[in-house]
């Protein structure tokens, strides 16, 4: 379906890209993202999503906001505190962009139903704060062989990297086990999630258009404090129980 009047004034800077146009809208319109956490970097994600015009966004968390939250997790409001996360989020996207389909998960990311879900999107930003189930979503993605990008932040510094599953190196590929998951709050500067955010919200963004070149088999790092990003180049681990990347086509 071609994009009404509105739609073309509302994402007129997108379409006047030449790597994006007309065909590159509406591509983003017929696509579904699902982010897996609502909170420091699922926010900005949903945000740049939704104002981007992706057609469907899902969101899974099975938290409530709180007060503390809001240093960082910018798609919620003081009024919010209380609200289930994936309704306050599901809000917040509306009020920005109405063409935009949200999907509501109030439920945390399990085993038992977590491939069900993704198994309906395009691409999963991994935007939760434990290692279990960042594993877990790796895992999920890759036996199901939906690309992702994952991310994590703590204190001053950010990470992220992008699996295309059964062609790039995966999560596990790089970080074999979790690691036990510390006890208490741990502090985060209240702007890095923002910048770490919008970086997966960038990826998926052009995976869906197929542009330019994402973040595989790298792990790009930024030190807030330094303000430097840094590139490592991972690369498959050919034992990786999750990815099978060893059948990848040479």
């Amino acid at each position: 379906m071609p994009l009404t009047d509105e739609q073309i004034e509302r994402y007129q800077r997108n379409i006047i890209l030449k790597e994006i146009g007309a065909a590159g809208q509406e591509k983003l319109r017929s696509s579904k993202v699902l982010i897996v956490g609502v909170g420091g970097l699922g926010s900005p994600a949903a945000l740049y999503l939704a104002a981007a015009g992706v057609g469907t966004i899902g969101l899974v968390d099975g938290d409530a906001v709180e007060l503390s939250n809001l240093q960082r997790q910018v798609i919620h409001d003081t009024a919010d505190v209380g609200r289930r996360k994936v309704e306050s989020a599901q809000a917040r996207m509306h009020a920005l962009n109405p063409d935009v389909t949200v999907r509501t998960y109030d439920t945390w990311a399990q085993a038992d139903s977590l491939g069900s879900i993704v198994r309906e999107y395009d691409f999963v930003i991994d935007a939760v704060d434990n290692f279990a189930t960042k594993f877990l979503i790796n895992d999920v993605c890759c036996a199901d062989r939906v690309p992702f990008c994952h991310a994590g932040i703590l204190e001053f510094e950010g990470q992220l990297m992008t699996v295309l599953p059964g062609r790039t190196a995966c999560y596990r590929c790089v970080f074999a086990a979790p690691p036990a998951d510390p006890h208490g709050p741990i502090g985060v500067l209240g702007v890095l999630p923002g910048v770490i955010g919008a970086l997966q919200a960038t990826e998926a963004i052009k995976h869906l258009l197929a542009l330019g070149d994402l973040l595989t088999d790298t792990l790009l790092s930024y030190h807030a404090l330094t303000m430097q990003f840094r590139r490592l180049r991972v690369t498959c681990n050919p034992k990786c129980p999750a990815c099978g990347c060893s059948h990848r086509p040479v």
